[in-house]
């Protein structure tokens, strides 16, 4: 069976309920969401880099820590994953063009 997002999540929230010096995202969530979230966008950042570079494994690293950071500052927020899924799954009733437009943000 692979490894799912569904997987990362129970794993950070077992990891929560730990303690900050035997948890990393125990210590990230205790320093808050701002740090969450800015965590998050370092890793997106590196992501995109590893991306146009061309360089497949940092490439790969670098989307599992994006991922991981993502459903920290989920969780950190309360938020399941669950919801963010099922967002995704209403939108895909319609085109991308027809949800943006729908939302008022230019298509692009």
């Amino acid at each position: 069976m692979a490894f799912s997002l569904a997987d990362l999540e129970a794993v950070i929230a077992a990891r929560a309920q730990s303690s900050a010096a035997a948890s990393y995202t125990r210590s990230l969530l205790e320093a808050g969401t701002a740090r969450c979230a800015k965590k998050f966008g370092e890793e997106a950042i590196e992501t995109v880099i590893a991306a146009v570079q061309e360089d497949r494994a940092a490439f790969v690293a670098e989307t599992a820590d994006t991922l991981y950071h993502l459903l920290v500052l989920v969780h950190s927020r309360g938020v399941a994953l669950q919801d963010a899924l099922d967002e995704l799954e209403r939108r895909t009733t319609q085109s991308g063009h027809q949800e943006k437009a729908a939302r008022g943000r230019p298509a692009g």
